[in-house]
C-alpha cells in the first residue's frame, strides 16, 4: 500500500467516526445533561490520549513541562474541551441534531472574522463574499427556510451553536501559537478541561453515576470525538504528499452526518438544512481557495 493510500484510509476512517458524533451527542443527551456527559467523555479522552502517548514513547515529554506549558494548557483546556463542548452540547439539547451540527460547522469562517482583530489580518472583498455566502446558509438553517419572515425556530439554540464555533476558532488561534508536540499538548488540555468540568458538576449538579446508556455514549464520544479520531487525522496528514489531498475530504463529513442522523436519531432532514449546509460549505471552500 502506498503512502497516499494509507493517508486516504486514515482520513476516511476519521471522517466516518466524526460523522457519527452528531447522532451520538443527541442520543447521549437523552440520558445525561451536557455537563455530566462532558465530564465522563473528557475523562475517557484523557485516558485514551495517555495510552497513545505511552504507545508512541512520548511519556518523557510530560516530564519536560514547565510553568509556561501548564499555563498554556490551562487556557487552552478552558476553551476546548470545556467552553466549546458545554456550549455545543447545550445547543444540541435545544436544536435538532442536524441544525446544531451544521451551524457549528461555520467555525472556519468565524476564524477568518476573529483573525482580523486578533491577528491584525486584512479581509479581502472576496473573503467578505465568502462570509456572506455562508451566512446565508446559517439564516436558511436557523429559520427553517423561511428567510422572508426571519422567524428563528430556536434563537437561543442558534446563538449557542454559533458561539461554540467562536470558541473553537479562538482555540485554534491560540493553539497555533503553542509549539509543543501535538498529542501531549492535547492530553494536557483535556486534563484541564476535565478538571474544569468536574468542578462545574460538583458546584452545580453534584456527582452521580450514569446508567449504562449514558455511560456508553460518554465512552463513545470520548473515544471517537475527542481521542483516537484526532490521531487518525494526524496520521492522514503525515502520510499524504500534500495536506490538500486529504483536508478537502473533511467536507464529506457534514453530509454523511445528516444521513446518519436521519437513520439513527430518526430526524427528518429538512430541505433548508441541506441547502443551508451547501451554502456554508461553498463559503468555506471559497475562503480556502482564496488562501491557496
Amino acid at each position: 500500500m502506498t503512502q497516499q493510500k494509507k493517508a486516504y484510509g486514515f482520513a476516511l476512517a476519521a471522517i466516518a467516526f466524526w460523522s457519527t458524533i452528531g447522532s451520538a451527542f443527541k442520543i447521549s443527551l437523552r440520558f445525561l445533561d451536557p455537563l455530566l456527559l462532558l465530564m465522563y467523555a473528557s475523562f475517557t479522552a484523557c485516558l485514551i490520549l495517555f495510552v497513545i502517548i505511552l504507545v508512541q514513547g512520548k511519556i518523557h515529554l510530560l516530564k519536560q513541562l514547565n510553568w509556561s506549558n501548564v499555563r498554556w494548557s490551562a487556557l487552552l483546556g478552558l476553551l476546548n474541551p470545556f467552553l466549546y463542548y458545554v456550549v455545543l452540547l447545550q445547543a444540541y439539547n435545544l436544536l435538532l441534531a442536524q441544525e446544531a451540527g451544521t451551524l457549528n460547522y461555520v467555525w472556519p469562517l468565524v476564524l477568518v472574522l476573529i483573525s482580523i482583530p486578533l491577528l491584525k489580518q486584512k479581509i479581502s472583498l472576496w473573503s467578505v463574499v465568502a462570509v456572506l455566502i455562508s451566512f446565508t446558509g446559517i439564516i436558511l438553517i436557523a429559520t427553517h427556510g423561511d428567510i422572508s419572515s426571519l422567524h428563528f425556530a430556536n434563537p437561543v439554540g442558534v446563538v449557542l451553536a454559533l458561539s461554540s464555533a467562536f470558541f473553537w476558532a479562538l482555540y485554534w488561534i491560540f493553539n497555533i501559537k503553542d509549539q509543543r508536540e501535538t498529542v501531549t499538548k492535547l492530553f494536557l488540555n483535556f486534563c484541564f478541561g476535565f478538571l474544569y468540568t468536574l468542578m462545574a458538576v460538583l458546584l452545580t449538579k453534584g456527582f452521580r453515576l450514569p446508567g449504562w446508556e449514558g455511560l456508553s455514549g460518554s465512552l463513545y464520544i470520548g473515544f471517537f470525538e475527542m481521542g483516537i479520531t484526532f490521531v487518525l487525522w494526524l496520521y492522514a496528514l503525515n502520510y499524504s504528499s500534500t495536506t490538500a489531498k486529504v483536508s478537502n475530504l473533511i467536507y464529506l463529513s457534514p453530509f454523511f452526518s445528516l444521513i446518519i442522523i436521519h437513520f439513527v436519531v430518526g430526524e427528518t432532514i429538512l430541505l433548508s438544512t441541506v441547502i443551508g449546509l451547501f451554502f456554508i460549505v461553498c463559503g468555506i471552500i471559497l475562503q480556502q481557495y482564496l488562501k491557496s
